[in-house]
């Protein structure tokens, strides 16, 4: 039984720094680790992720949500488009961004396996599976301030209960914050 199903920065950052050191693909595990967390992506959004969705001149993802969750455009920042470029040269002519050997798109299982070796290898006392970093970002977001109604809307939540209503989810943030503005998404300042 897992105590927590979130991650905290430093662990995170941990994470992805023992997915780029080990197995073949390095650089891919380091930067599927690192998407995941700044984009709150599902397994299934994330092996599903194509070259189509991402366009690195404007620096945007736009992310189609499982779950009957809300499609959304995040931006993305000089670390994750450095990444994906060189993820691009890596592995051409592909229309999956995460792909294997085989320029298919790595399966839900081969992505579970990776994250948990990953934490293995990290030295974290505790089972990790990939969800996890979709809770480390919206539990990231909520102790940094950001508006309850923004995260939603960046984790892809048609209803708010589920933002902050998730078990051992601790959102902190009031939805009478006072914020109005939504052009929030770019105020997000990310620690890795």
């Amino acid at each position: 039984m897992r105590s927590r199903e979130f991650l905290t920065v430093d662990e995170v950052d941990r994470l992805t720094e023992a997915a780029g050191k080990i197995g073949r693909h390095r650089h891919r595990d380091r930067t599927l680790v690192l998407i995941a967390f700044r984009h709150a992506l599902r397994v299934a959004e994330l092996v599903s992720l194509r070259w189509d969705q991402v366009d690195l001149k404007q620096g945007q993802l736009h992310v189609n949500r499982v779950k009957n969750g809300s499609p959304s455009t995040h931006p993305l920042r000089g670390p994750e488009i450095r990444a994906l470029r060189r993820l691009q040269r890596d592995y051409p002519e592909t229309p999956y961004v995460f792909v294997t050997e085989r320029k298919g798109p790595l399966t839900t299982a081969a992505l579970r396996k990776l994250v948990a070796r990953a934490g293995e290898r990290a030295g974290l006392e505790f089972p990790v599976h990939p969800h996890m970093l979709r809770h480390a970002c919206g539990f990231y977001l909520a102790n940094e301030g950001h508006d309850t109604r923004a995260i939603q809307h960046y984790m892809g939540h048609k209803n708010i209960q589920h933002t902050v209503c998730t078990p051992n989810y601790p959102l902190i943030v009031s939805m009478a914050s006072g914020r109005t503005e939504y052009n929030w998404v770019y105020g997000f300042q990310w620690p890795i």
